[in-house]
């Protein structure tokens, strides 16, 4: 058997962090990509790259999230958990709080 023949499986960390880019990028993780290290490892690369803008695309900045904590502390009042999670509804919230 030639070296150029052989192939490492997979390791299952591998397959872990495949699987959650998978489900952040929305995705499918093919099955033959699993079985052999060297092409999960290119499919991890190309995935990777995709993965912050499409997580953080509709995310509010940090900037964002600061200004709002010091305005509900300032106001007494916390901001709604859907903030955190939607740039526009965070932006709302920071409007109608100044």
């Amino acid at each position: 058997m030639s070296s150029s023949t052989f192939t490492l499986p997979a390791t299952p960390r591998q397959i872990a962090y495949a699987r959650s880019l998978a489900l952040r990028n929305q995705t499918l993780l093919p099955w033959e990509v699993q079985q052999d290290r060297r092409s999960l490892s290119a499919w991890i690369e190309a995935q990777a790259q995709l993965a912050p803008a499409a997580a953080l695309d509709g995310l509010p900045s940090s900037k964002q999230v600061a200004f709002a904590e010091r305005l509900a502390r300032i106001k007494r009042r916390a901001v709604p958990e859907a903030c955190f999670r939607d740039k526009g509804l965070m932006a709302k919230w920071i409007d109608g709080n100044k």
